[in-house]
């Protein structure tokens, strides 16, 4: 003898939990799906529990998996290419010019404005390009310390030679008044004490910055839904921001004294060269804050990655692209002669 079903409606499948209709009879109930982040693995499932934080249910929520870790992989991740490969062929670009610099060492265009500040320009920007690979990758708590320190301590490096640049060339025209007192001044000894004091004053924030609240790898199990984020956690946002904001008043003095002497009558005056590359270099890192603040996860990461290929190549080719325009494709300007003529103010 078969026994009529004590019920109004089928058992609920796992996945799903009873829930009452609100009809007086008991044996009635609907079978509503689990909610976010819950399962059940039985047949009319009273209540659905949740997963552990680091665990997400299957599609058909009656298991929970282990929660996949997301940040820039090389293996699975074509933005972490897409940079590396940047990255890569930048750096080569750079050595090119400094190969070519070093071959110039002694020709007129590479004198101009100060031979071993150009270099460590170039280098520091090499440096710059090659701190990208700290940044892709499974970040730990070596290269949380190192990516930030790292990439900020260079750019003062590279920033500070711009900027002594700068105040090479506004010197110089000041010292060409008769008695002027900036004539003391003038000589390579001042250019690399600048690019000196101002790194110096970088690297002491750095320093204090990993000494106080240094930065470490962190498991973001909030952010996203169903993942979990591998990232640095800053240690200091006071440290973090104080780094930036140097770098930020380096290129802004840089910048305004750029484009007061950039109208000089000097064939190889870089002041105009400066100014368009400190605004590129404000404009971007101008641009990359509120992205970076928007963004969360491995797309965080990748801002502040383009940032730093962006303001590093707009830096290389608006000072060192002319330079080497001529010194390949117009030899025949780089002579004593030519920057002679060219020097000379017009009547």
């Amino acid at each position: 003898m078969t026994f009529p079903q004590s019920r109004c409606n089928e058992p609920c499948s796992p996945g799903y939990r009873k829930a009452q209709d609100g009809r007086h009879l008991v044996c009635c109930y609907d079978c509503v799906s689990c909610s976010e982040g819950e399962i059940s693995n039985i047949s009319d499932s009273e209540v659905c529990h949740k997963c552990p934080t680091d665990h997400w249910p299957d599609e058909r929520k009656v298991k929970c998996l282990p929660k996949p870790y997301e940040f820039l992989s090389y293996k699975s991740d074509s933005l972490a290419l897409i940079f590396s490969t940047l990255a890569l062929l930048l750096s080569v670009f750079t050595c090119s010019i400094l190969i070519l610099f070093i071959r110039h060492w002694d020709t007129p265009i590479v004198k101009a404005n100060n031979r071993t500040v150009s270099v460590i320009l170039l280098v520091s920007i090499l440096l710059s390009f090659l701190c990208v690979f700290l940044f892709l990758g499974c970040p730990v708590d070596i290269t949380c310390m190192l990516r930030q320190t790292s990439f900020s301590f260079f750019f003062s490096i590279a920033v500070s030679s711009v900027l002594s640049k700068t105040i090479t060339v506004y010197i110089a025209f000041k010292a060409t008044k008769p008695r002027s007192p900036w004539r003391k001044l003038v000589g390579h000894k001042l250019a690399n004490y600048i690019v000196l004091i101002f790194s110096a004053i970088q690297a002491l924030i750095c320093v204090i910055w990993l000494v106080t609240s240094p930065p470490y790898q962190e498991f973001d199990l909030i952010s996203y839904v169903g993942k979990i984020i591998i990232q640095c956690n800053e240690g200091s946002v006071i440290a973090f921001y104080s780094v930036i904001g140097y770098l930020g008043l380096l290129a802004a003095v840089s910048f305004l004294l750029a484009f007061m002497v950039r109208t000089l009558p000097d064939s190889y005056n870089e002041a105009k060269y400066i100014t368009f590359s400190m605004l590129l270099f404000c404009s971007v890192w101008m641009a990359m804050i509120p992205a970076y603040l928007s963004t969360k996860g491995k797309y965080m990461v990748a801002v502040e990655i383009f940032a730093i290929l962006a303001s590093s190549a707009g830096i290389l080719v608006c000072i060192f692209l002319p330079k080497c325009y001529l010194m390949v494709l117009k030899p025949e300007l780089n002579n004593r002669k030519q920057v002679m003529q060219k020097n000379k103010s017009p009547k």
